[in-house]
């Protein structure tokens, strides 16, 4: 709900502070007045695009502050949070437009984009007149109005789910379809690259195990001739057998040595013994370097093999059993493949079916439902002196989405018999916005966030009919606030709030002022619309008469 308006130094005002109430308020003033200017200004703080010059002449900046009540759950709570501005009890939007031309937003004291304020306003306030449709002759809209007015809240979140699911197995058929394509592109080089992995068979680790093997057989292939060098050197044919016929030699001598030859006897024994254990080590050394050529061939053969398979597929030797299992993973899923698709194509025409079910049951609701927004319509319609009008909720086939497979349109004939069309089209100026009047109050609900403003909408009626809508916009008053700028005496006197907007000179400076009126002055104000300038007696017993009824 709109608050508080404060206006500084905008076109005819300088200064203006506007406290507003629940309920019907009316502005009345006689023409030229500035009325519509109070709509530009708050026009301007909303955001909404409008006159280009705004600041008072001879003031450096114009400014607008709009206050609004923002109970929990209003629908710009959801806008803020998104621009990341903090929320309270109140909005609070304020703009200003420098002389230059430069205009700033600030909403509750935070620099706002144009865009987002926009965004905020569309959630706080709603223009209908001659030239503002507030939305009502935006096709685009109406199957959310309607479904609003029906109440099937339930179906909509079916048809919701539904569709959700038809989408999630349509992608899921989509995906496995361009897998499958794209596997099938490569199916030649999978059985390839499969059939060449499984005959070398890779393992981890098996590369480094190779390369250590191949390097041992190589260096054992340098120092074999060495060893055996030395085992010939040190066994019977070298040192071994010098050695045995030294100790023969001394043993025969030794009786005769007075057993001078008794210590190098002894040290000749053990040297003998260090010589077999040096051959037999040695020995042990050469059996250990002996290998088959062959399986060093073989080695180095299945080595390359391996490194060979990795830099074909760029990857490491060690991941080359991975990348198999990969390639056979996909091979399979190839070989699998149609019959995977014929199982996700049985899920998408489950869901799909699933979906026109729950799709038919939303049309069948909302022809339901504009059947009786048709009815509750055309009672609306009869005391706006638009009885011989045809108002008719059009529900056709539309593109299926998650709110349904319809298309919404409101349209109407003004006359029996002739052709129906959008509102815009077929409706002049003053029928156009009585349709909107009626649509209005016919689509009104409880607890209605929006403050609804109507410009001059009783423009061109009178009497019976500018009493009939009086009477709507009390009854839509009592939902939602309501702002009305009006020139009939029958409506202003339905206002729960009056305010009259009047112009002033002084100084050579024009200024337009609005002034809240007591009940006493709302009778000279009414009686004024009645008569014209000069209030006779008559204007004011027929004002006070309309203000009791």
């Amino acid at each position: 709900m709109l608050r508080t308006l404060d206006i500084r130094d905008m076109l005819l005002i300088d200064r203006l502070d506007l406290d507003f109430r629940p309920g019907l308020n009316v502005l009345t003033g006689e023409t030229g007045a500035g009325k519509s200017i109070l709509l530009d200004c708050l026009g301007f703080v909303l955001g909404w695009r409008g006159r280009a010059e705004l600041v008072r002449k001879g003031a450096d900046q114009g400014e607008v502050t709009a206050v609004f009540d923002m109970p929990a759950g209003h629908p710009a709570r959801a806008v803020l949070d998104e621009a990341g501005i903090p929320a309270g009890d109140e909005l609070i939007l304020r703009r200003v437009n420098a002389r230059d031309g430069r205009k700033t937003a600030w909403i509750n004291d935070r620099r706002a984009s144009g865009e987002v304020l926009r965004a905020v306003s569309a959630t706080l306030v709603e223009l209908h007149g001659q030239h503002d449709d507030g939305g009502l002759l935006n096709a685009r809209g109406h199957r959310a109005l309607l479904d609003a007015f029906g109440g099937y809240d339930d179906l909509l979140a079916a048809v919701r789910t539904a569709w959700t699911t038809r989408a999630r197995a349509g992608k899921a058929l989509a995906s496995a379809r361009a897998q499958l394509a794209a596997v099938k592109e490569e199916e030649d080089f999978l059985r390839h690259a499969v059939g060449e992995l499984d005959k070398l068979d890779p393992q981890p680790g098996e590369e480094a195990d190779l390369d250590a093997r191949r390097r041992q057989m190589q260096a054992a292939e340098r120092i074999r001739a060495d060893v055996a060098r030395a085992l010939q050197a040190l066994g019977p044919e070298g040192a071994e057998g010098a050695m045995r016929d030294a100790d023969r030699w001394l043993q025969g001598a030794a009786d005769r040595a007075d057993g001078r030859l008794e210590g190098p006897l002894a040290a000749l024994d053990r040297a003998l013994i260090e010589l077999g254990e040096a051959a037999s080590g040695v020995e042990s050394a050469l059996d250990a370097l002996s290998f088959d050529p062959r399986a060093l061939e073989d080695c180095e053969e299945r080595l390359f093999a391996i490194r060979g398979l990795a830099r074909k597929h760029g990857v490491a030797p060690d991941d080359l059993a991975a990348l198999a299992g990969d390639l056979r993973a996909r091979l399979a899923a190839l070989d699998a493949g149609e019959e995977g698709l014929a199982r996700l194509e049985a899920d998408l025409a489950r869901t799909e079916a699933a979906y026109q079910a729950e799709a038919a049951r939303l049309t069948a609701a909302r022809s339901e439902a504009a059947a009786r927004l048709d009815q509750a319509m055309a009672a609306e319609l009869a005391p706006l002196k638009l009885e011989r009008a045809v108002f008719t909720t059009q529900v056709t086939p539309g593109e299926p989405g998650a709110e349904g497979a319809d298309t919404v349109a409101f349209t109407v004939a003004t006359n029996p018999g002739a052709p129906a069309g959008p509102l815009d089209r077929i409706a002049s100026g003053g029928e156009l916005s009585r349709f909107l009047l009626a649509l209005k109050v016919v689509l009104a609900r409880g607890g209605d966030a929006l403050t609804l403003i109507f410009d001059e909408i009783d423009r061109g009626v009178g009497g019976a009919t500018a009493d009939a809508v009086g009477r709507r916009l009390a009854k839509l008053a009592e939902v939602a606030q309501v702002l009305v700028v009006t020139h009939s005496p029958q409506v202003a006197a339905r206002g729960s709030h009056h305010f009259r907007v009047q112009k002033s000179v002084a100084e050579g400076m024009t200024t337009s002022r609005v002034v809240a009126l007591r009940p006493g002055d709302r009778v000279d104000e009414i009686a004024r619309m009645i008569s014209g300038a000069e209030v006779t007696v008559a204007a004011r017993a027929a004002a006070q008469e309309l203000l009791a009824g």
